[in-house]
């Protein structure tokens, strides 16, 4: 039965080839041997043998295998490795996975509107959605999910309690919350969530306003627009930043729109080009632009991607704002999604986009892999250089170059601990628990007297760590033994490591600040949500403060948009 399945599926397929020779005119020569076999072309006879081969070899696993198999995984187990060999934006999207690529192409699902993640046995709510049921029902960040429908949820993964909280917009969910060791059971009437391109926007001082752009799904240029103008309401706005810090990207035609509020209609933004020669266009804004002359400025590093470097990349391209921050990713591909049978869907990588100034700043080839399946960077000897509407040098091959670039601070050894093992949030929660309100998100601080709680709190806990002088010390007694000269320095080596042992109290106070500044924008997101966390760390956010130093000083923000290199 199943191969009279796949003998049937591959003779549609096959047929649909033998269509397209037809449309080209193609004289076809092919003979029926158990399964059709075209000639016409080596890459037809080599689709058609291989289909045949695949076939056969399913027949004989159905056939002689010990066990029972299972088609479908065995099935989608072979196209997902067929696929891996070509880019990792070419999927295969199962009928049961079909809810999920919904998700990540609209940001709607039915649920409770929170986010949640892993801690010990259970699963604990980190950022409840403003506006949504597990909000209005007062879940916090920090409650665990104990139980959900009066089943433990101990053990579970955040995945499988994910797909427990989502259901029918209208359906209800019983969860078993536990907060500071008192359980509360909640009823949540689920809704349709959907997901904001724009979770924030505000201003950051009396001149300058931000708009935090997270995603490309549908409606985000209208979310960024009505963003725009309500920032633009305060009269005394004079300079825009739109932060695309972390976006992933999504869908082109959003990435169009974003762009046509700071310039004028009919502006190419960015064109495709692919194998299917009647699929590459061109897009130009369509509408008329909502501001062409407010100072602007786009902050971007390596997790911008796709839509978000269409956006940077165009931006920098017109010499309409500046981009600031780290090198974005580097992903200049385009997907299609094309229908199959039994409610499938397939996500093919079907083009290349390019720039006003004609870069693709795809920085890895997918083409020429690596024996080991690795896949290099475009080389910098193989990089072109464009040029800007106003003459200045861009490249290709590699991501986004900010025009200001700025370097990140490293964390410390002690903060990174204090973050993996949750100490951080674990007192925020604790901190919210204490203290039913505080002052607004952006003048809240931490008083000297809560930073020493916080020292109590960690007292007891566990959060070792090596420092990098530690962790190198532990290289060299590694290398020594492989050469059989550790016995010979073993003396000294206990003698070096004692007098380097880190005082973690001595660490805490050394790195006072930045653990001061993490706390307070956990603290504040327990009261204020996603848009309190923003508000908080703009004071210490270094691509921010970068912004605000270019936007006071108006001639060198003048002179990087016209300065030729």
């Amino acid at each position: 039965m199943l191969y009279l399945v796949f003998y049937i599926a591959a003779m549609i397929y096959l047929k649909n080839i033998l269509q397209k020779l037809r449309k080209y005119k193609l004289v076809v020569a092919f003979a029926i041997i158990g399964l059709v076999s075209f000639k016409a072309t080596d890459t037809y006879f080599e689709i058609s043998k291989n289909m045949d081969l695949f076939v056969s070899v399913f027949k004989e696993i159905n056939t002689y295998y010990v066990d029972e198999i299972d088609a479908g995984k065995l099935t989608k187990r072979a196209i997902d490795e067929m696929l891996n060999t070509l880019d990792p934006y070419t999927n295969y999207i199962s009928e049961a996975e079909a809810e999920d690529f919904r998700f990540q192409m609209t940001g709607q699902y039915g649920g409770v509107g929170a986010q949640i993640a892993a801690k010990g046995d259970y699963v604990v709510i980190t950022d409840p959605y403003e506006g949504y049921p597990a909000q209005k029902e007062g879940l916090l960040p920090g409650d665990l999910i104990i139980e959900i429908e009066g089943k433990s949820n101990k053990g579970k993964s955040t995945t499988e309690v994910s797909k427990l909280l989502k259901g029918q917009a209208g359906s209800k969910v019983n969860i078993t919350i536990k907060r500071n060791d008192v359980e509360l059971k909640k009823s949540l009437m689920r809704e349709e969530i959907k997901v904001k391109n724009v979770p924030y926007f505000g201003m950051i001082n009396a001149e300058t306003g931000i708009i935090k752009l997270t995603g490309f799904t549908n409606d985000a240029g209208k979310e960024v627009r009505d963003a725009f103008l309500e920032l633009k309401k305060n009269t005394s706005l004079k300079n825009v930043i739109l932060d695309v810090r972390g976006n992933p990207g999504g869908l082109l035609h959003e990435a169009v729109n974003i762009v046509n509020i700071f310039v004028p209609q009919g502006q190419e933004v960015v064109s495709t080009k692919g194998k299917v020669k009647e699929w590459e266009k061109i897009y130009k804004t369509l509408n008329p632009s909502t501001d062409e002359s407010i100072p602007l400025v786009v902050l971007t590093n390596r997790g911008s991607a796709s839509a978000s470097e269409i956006v940077s990349g165009t931006i920098q391209d017109l010499d309409r704002g500046i981009v600031i921050g780290k090198k974005t990713f580097g992903k200049g591909l385009v997907q299609s999604t094309r229908p199959l049978n039994y409610n499938a869907q397939i996500k093919i990588t079907t083009a290349k986009y390019y720039t006003p100034s004609g870069r693709c700043i795809q920085a890895l080839d997918y083409s020429h892999k690596n024996e080991d399946g690795s896949v290099g960077s475009v080389v910098d000897s193989l990089k072109k250089a464009f040029k800007t509407k106003a003459g200045r040098k861009v490249f290709d091959g590699g991501g986004v170059d900010p025009d200001i670039n700025v370097e990140p601070i490293a964390l410390s050894k002690i903060t990174e601990s204090l973050i993996s093992k949750q100490l951080i949030f674990d007192f925020a929660t604790a901190y919210r628990n204490k203290n039913a309100s505080i002052s607004d998100a952006k003048s809240f601080k931490l008083t000297e007297n809560d930073f020493n709680d916080f020292k109590t709190f960690i007292a007891n806990k566990d959060y070792e760590y090596n420092t990098a002088t530690e962790t190198a010390l532990l290289e060299v007694k590694k290398k020594a033994e492989d050469e059989k000269y550790f016995d010979a320095i073993k003396t000294q080596y206990e003698a070096l490591k004692l007098s380097m042992n880190h005082d973690k109290k001595a660490d805490i106070e050394k790195n006072k600040t930045e653990i001061i500044e993490l706390l307070e924008e956990e603290i504040v997101r327990r009261y204020y949500f996603q848009k309190g966390r923003i508000e908080a760390g703009f004071d210490h956010d270094l691509d921010v403060q970068a912004a605000l130093k270019i936007f006071a000083d108006k001639t060198a923000y003048k002179n990087i948009l016209t300065t030729i290199k």
